[in-house]
């Protein structure tokens, strides 16, 4: 009998091994997912959900790529288990109850530890995507709270990330980008440049800032102005467009102003892209 049980049970174990073993891996593809809009009753302003992700059980891992358009962020919440987010393009902020706002940049990794009720989302005036993962406790990976209001939004950074600035508008103790390059000469037109264009024309919320980066980059290229291009590609870069978008943008415009104009862009562009 005893013999019997623990072959048996030496079976079922094998069973089991087994049946792990014949499950393939799954690829989802990118793009085959519909994006969908984020629930306004858990988030403010505007968010997209994409490549959302469940694991198989025993798994208990899930999350999905969030974006958010500048201005836009989740409401407080807290996760079971913890959250790891994963910055991958433009910039965010991210802060847990009580403690200071952190700006957070592509290529930065987030980990918010078990029950921290916290919250994160866009800067100001620039959109931010991240993938978010968490694990289920069971059957739940989230607790939603109340919404963070503008005031609270609002708050100045005190981390150390506090001193980087979007749309080089200001920098801390020294000049704007715009007073650097012709303030000596053309004070009026620094002025002008920095209240108007990019303190008034480039927060207008029309238009996202990533979308009028992506404007501001055609129209560039298009007329050939290589010193500007420089710098409205970092900012691109800051405003949320992946490398492989502005590729895209040079490709498009070699048909409409010329294989030049664009190889220029794309000579620019290495440079930009290798600092």
């Amino acid at each position: 009998m005893k013999l019997f049980a623990a072959t048996t049970l030496s079976l079922l174990v094998f069973a089991s091994v087994n049946a792990h073993a014949q499950q393939a891996i799954t690829i989802t593809r990118s793009g085959s997912q519909p994006a969908q809009k984020a629930p306004s009753a858990n988030f403010t302003g505007q968010v997209t959900l994409d490549t959302s992700f469940r694991a198989k059980e025993p798994g208990r891992a899930g999350g999905a790529k969030v974006s958010f358009e500048a201005g836009a962020r989740t409401n407080w919440h807290t996760h079971p288990l913890g959250q790891t987010l994963i910055i991958t393009t433009g910039i965010g902020r991210v802060q847990r109850w009580g403690d200071p706002i952190e700006e957070v940049h592509p290529g930065d990794v987030v980990w918010i530890p078990p029950g921290q009720k916290h919250w994160h989302g866009a800067a100001p005036t620039t959109a931010m995507t991240h993938f978010a993962i968490a694990e289920q406790l069971n059957g739940k990976s989230v607790e939603w709270l109340e919404k963070v209001s503008d005031e609270q939004y609002g708050k100045v950074l005190t981390s150390p990330q506090a001193a980087k600035t979007v749309n080089n508008e200001t920098r801390p103790n020294g000049p704007t980008r715009a007073q650097q390059l012709m303030g000596d000469l053309a004070p009026k037109l620094a002025e002008l440049t920095d209240e108007v264009l990019l303190g008034d024309v480039w927060k207008r919320p029309g238009l996202s800032p990533r979308d009028r980066s992506l404007v501001t980059v055609a129209s560039l290229i298009a007329n050939g102005n290589e010193t500007q291009l420089r710098s409205h590609l970092a900012l691109a870069k800051a405003n949320g467009v992946t490398e492989a978008e502005l590729a895209e943008v040079m490709t498009h415009l070699a048909f409409y102003t010329g294989w030049p104009r664009a190889i220029s862009a794309v000579t620019i562009a290495r440079e930009v892209f290798k600092k």
